[in-house]
């Protein structure tokens, strides 16, 4: 494991980076023994920083649970971040792309809780009881270190490559639909680019929730009512530059979109 002070170095490096916009070099090259345990430390110091500086925990992200997306960047296990509430965007959002660092959109379900979810034993039975809402999302996945050669340890550093999120479509209770059974279409610049259903997801969204509840317990942290928490992407990330305008059709529950300026 790291010592303090150079977990600290590089929690600080990456809060640089997200004001510059310009990407750090791989952790993973010049730590080569750099741990997950490791990167959960710099994560955890990184979101401190950021409450230190006045932004507002919103909720969680779950990364790299469906096989479209672990076959997008060869690696094979969830990992999760944080959302601050200044990353929730409006349906409609015009999003200014130099703001972030190599942009590209995922596409997910978020869960709006109305009861905490805790761990070591959450069941998927626990995350449809306590969730309120389901909605559509899509994230814009940022990164403020080099991709290149980024294993899940650098991933993770990086809260989980999590830029912002837009909310749209149409909320609904758990029980209203078969989440499992939730599409979606992704169009940029009215070009089809990907489709996918949400049982890519761990086989049901919901179960990425019960995930990261008993991932985080150890820890002594659970989620929170109130909280967004995005399930993770069903379809492989999708590059997005200056002009492109995303549009995602999810059928019945809606559509979504927003532009890169």
């Amino acid at each position: 494991m790291l010592d303090d002070a150079t977990i600290a170095g590089i929690a600080d490096e990456l809060v640089e980076a997200g004001k510059s916009r310009v990407p750090v070099p791989r952790l993973t090259q010049r730590y080569p023994d750099m741990t997950v345990e490791d990167s959960y430390r710099v994560q955890r110091l990184w979101r401190e920083r950021g409450e230190a500086a006045g932004r507002v925990l919103g909720g969680h992200k779950i990364g790299l649970t469906s096989k479209a997306m672990q076959y997008a960047t060869g690696i094979t296990e969830p990992d999760y971040g944080v959302i601050f509430k200044d990353m929730i965007l409006e349906n409609g959002s015009t999003v200014e792309w130099s703001q972030y660092s190599h942009p590209r959109i995922e596409v997910e379900l978020a869960f709006l809780l109305k009861e905490d979810v805790e761990g070591p034993n959450a069941t998927i039975f626990d995350v449809l009881r306590a969730t309120e809402y389901v909605v559509p999302a899509l994230e814009i996945l940022d990164s403020r270190i080099e991709m290149e050669g980024r294993t899940i340890v650098d991933t993770i550093s990086d809260n989980a490559a999590m830029g912002a999120m837009v909310v749209g479509g149409i909320p609904v209770r758990p029980d209203d639909v078969d989440l499992r059974w939730v599409a979606a279409i992704l169009y940029k610049n009215q070009a089809v680019e990907e489709t996918g259903v949400a049982a890519g997801v761990l086989n049901h969204p919901a179960q990425g929730v019960s995930w990261l509840a008993n991932k985080i317990a150890p820890h002594g942290d659970g989620l929170k009512a109130g909280e967004l928490i995005l399930a993770g992407s069903f379809t492989r990330p999708m590059w997005v530059n200056a002009g492109d305008t995303v549009f995602a059709d999810y059928g019945k529950l809606g559509t979504i979109t927003c532009r890169f300026e």
